[in-house]
């Protein structure tokens, strides 16, 4: 039994933090210590309650100690594995984020990535992980560091740019969505039962939630080839792979009925590979989502922020109640691959392939290098390797290379501290397309002081 140490920034998670939990209690060969820590210290007593009872769990082959650190450093001392999991700011710091723009004709149906809402999010979140990438350096400089935060790519370049030998990447399973979404065409065009998402191989490349699938094989067929059959059958109706009833997304705020996905790969000939919600935002506004009605005829929902409120105190609620034990914690493998990353890097199985956030050391050669793109990596023990990607089609790549300028251009604006740049990437966000100069300043103010709270240790305010 190989015995690690993760540090788990966000160990309060109401969420997340379950599923991996779960993940590490069915991950045979591996076992330690889960060091949670949180800004929110009783959040992550009750995660620490929970991890005990999973212990407990018949099902459960990996037993755990689950402790609370009320200091990150002491949380990081002498740790293998670092995971970062962290919600920048309150829901009404996302609020703003996602519903100022609306006065303005600016519709988001996420709001953490890019748009306004992700410009924001951004600027809270670039500084507190400019703090943990040199909490890092000192406490755990050879820890491998999985970013989970959003926007992943800002968040994972802070890291290599304040500590550049830092051993870290982003995990996103929007990939593997796309890869469901491939193997119920396998199923409805070849007859065949559902494969299972690790039996669709694939070429995938692009920045997070604009990664872009340019070869997809099961079993020797080519599934982009069957793909245009499968649209013509579903374009109108949508499918939605996260379910078994493909209709449920018409009811669930957070699914989608991959038209806007469909619709992409009849113009492009590759297969997007994010969810609808994020891929609507990466597009100029009145492709998608120039008001909540054509948001719906695409069949996608604008998720709003009263809506995650409301989901967010539910899973408080079920938290203390798996905590107490009134219910009982299911220990079941989830659709993540944290925990099978970890046993690689750990070198408790061998080899595997899954797509990672990495910085471009040539694995694109279109987009910048030193800029984060997401490709497929070899993960092995104590090693990364990113794997060169097939070359994406220019038209792609154009809408590519936009928004990985774009988030390069607010990163180093929020690293300077200067308000001028990140404006100018503010406005060349596809969604702020026909978007005035004066409007654009007025709502980046009105934005940039709802947040002000957390921006105000960082930012010098005096000069908005």
């Amino acid at each position: 039994m190989k015995k690690v140490r993760i540090a788990y920034i966000g160990g309060g998670s109401k969420a997340w933090a379950r599923v991996f939990m779960t993940d590490l209690a069915l991950a045979e060969g591996l076992s330690g210590e889960l060091a949670l820590y949180d800004i929110d210290i009783p959040a992550a007593q009750i995660n620490k309650r929970i991890g005990e009872r999973i212990n407990a769990a018949p099902e459960t082959v990996s037993v755990w100690e689950y402790n609370v650190y009320d200091r990150l450093g002491d949380a990081l001392d002498g740790a293998d594995f670092v995971v970062c999991s962290i919600l920048p700011g309150t829901f009404d710091e996302m609020a703003a984020d996602v519903h100022l723009p609306e006065e303005y004709g600016i519709y988001q149906s996420v709001g953490d990535t890019v748009g306004p809402g992700g410009v924001l999010r951004a600027m809270r979140t670039v500084p507190i992980y400019e703090d943990f990438a040199r909490a890092i350096k000192e406490h755990c400089p050879d820890a491998w560091v999985l970013n989970l935060t959003n926007p992943m790519t800002a968040c994972t370049k802070t890291l290599y740019d304040v500590f550049p030998e830092i051993k870290a990447f982003g995990c996103c399973h929007e990939v593997f969505h796309a890869q469901e979404f491939l193997a119920c065409a396998a199923k409805e065009m070849l007859g065949v039962p559902r494969p299972h998402r690790s039996e669709i191989k694939i070429d995938a490349c692009g920045i997070n939630h604009f990664t872009w699938i340019t070869e997809a094989d099961y079993n020797g067929t080519d599934l982009l080839g069957i793909l245009p059959g499968f649209i013509d059958r579903f374009y109108e109706t949508g499918y939605c792979e996260q379910s078994s009833d493909p209709d449920d997304f018409r009811s669930d705020p957070f699914r989608y009925g991959n038209k806007v996905k469909m619709d992409l790969f009849r113009r492009f000939g590759v297969l997007a590979a994010a969810g609808d919600r994020h891929l609507a935002e990466f597009m100029d506004r009145a492709w998608y989502i120039k008001d909540r009605e054509d948001a719906e005829r695409w069949l996608f929902h604008l998720t709003t922020v009263d809506y995650r409120k409301k989901d967010r105190k539910e899973k408080i609620e079920l938290s203390s109640r798996l905590a107490d034990g009134v219910e009982k914690t299911e220990v079941k493998h989830s659709d993540e691959e944290v925990a099978e990353l970890i046993k690689a890097l750990a070198g408790v199985i061998p080899e595997r392939i899954s797509n990672a956030n990495v910085i471009n050391v040539g694995q694109m050669p279109d987009l910048p290098l030193g800029s984060v793109v997401e490709t497929n990596c070899v993960f092995s023990r104590n090693s990364l390797k990113p794997i060169t990607a097939k070359r994406l089609p220019p038209e792609v790549n154009a809408l590519v290379l936009r928004s990985a300028l774009n988030i390069e251009n607010t990163y180093y604006g929020i690293k300077e501290r200067r308000f001028d740049r990140i404006f100018e990437a503010f406005m060349n966000q596809p969604l702020c397309s026909g978007l005035s100069l004066t409007d654009g300043r007025e709502l980046f103010r009105r934005m940039v002081r709802a947040t002000g709270e957390y921006l105000r240790p960082y930012y010098p305010m005096e000069k908005l």
